[in-house]
């Protein structure tokens, strides 16, 4: 797994946050509720998905009941301990969890047909990389489905992600709806799905599938 100074930037703030992340993003969550109806919306019937940055598994159990095989990955430890005991609480057998960064993807190209990647674009430092990680796994014709908090997409948004910086978040980039959009298809997707769902910080919710 790559360890590189820069793609391990944010990893000890996931790190310490693990264990309280679910209690400390209580206020953010107006927008989910509709994410995840489309999220599952977007997974019913894939036979096998790959999550990246699946944090403590809150699209993790919303989706691992509608697919055949999900395998729930991120590069935190802690995070991943979160993980696990949630989908072990949920018994769900047909979901496994795996600690790995989403630029070094230990998967075969194309052995995907969907890659969720929920509420991570904005914090990676290299986007190109991650969405190229991302599309290489992925087969074609398969869906990436990337709902992401848009932290400059209204004003009380864009000073709430001050607000956040001041605490060490760790987030690399303030995106809108139309740069998220734009970023997704210049790494060579084509969007299906879109939607804003609105919220203190608004998430971008975007489908598209690899050609």
């Amino acid at each position: 797994m790559p360890t590189t100074s820069v793609e391990d930037q944010g990893r000890p703030y996931w790190e310490r946050h693990a264990k309280r992340y679910d209690r400390s993003t209580w206020f953010l969550s107006r927008p989910v509720p509709r994410m995840l109806e489309l999220a599952v919306g977007a997974a019913r019937g894939k036979a096998r998905v790959l999550e990246v940055a699946a944090g403590t598994g809150l699209v993790t159990t919303a989706i691992g009941p509608v697919v055949g095989e999900l395998i729930a990955t991120d590069y935190a430890t802690e995070m991943v301990k979160q993980l696990d005991a949630r989908v072990r609480d949920a018994r769900l057998a047909n979901v496994r969890c795996e600690q790995a960064d989403i630029y070094g993807l230990q998967f075969d190209t194309a052995s995907f047909d969907g890659v969720f990647a929920a509420n991570v674009l904005h914090l990676v430092p290299d986007l190109e990389g991650a969405l190229a990680s991302i599309r290489r796994v992925l087969r074609p014709g398969g869906v990436l489905v990337a709902p992401t908090y848009l932290h400059k997409e209204t004003f009380l948004a864009a000073m709430l992600s001050r607000l956040f910086a001041l605490t060490g978040f760790p987030g690399h980039r303030r995106l809108t709806s139309a740069t998220l959009r734009g970023t997704i298809e210049a790494a060579g997707f084509t969007v299906v799905q879109a939607e804003t769902i609105p919220g203190p910080f608004p998430i971008g919710y975007v489908a598209a599938t690899r050609p």
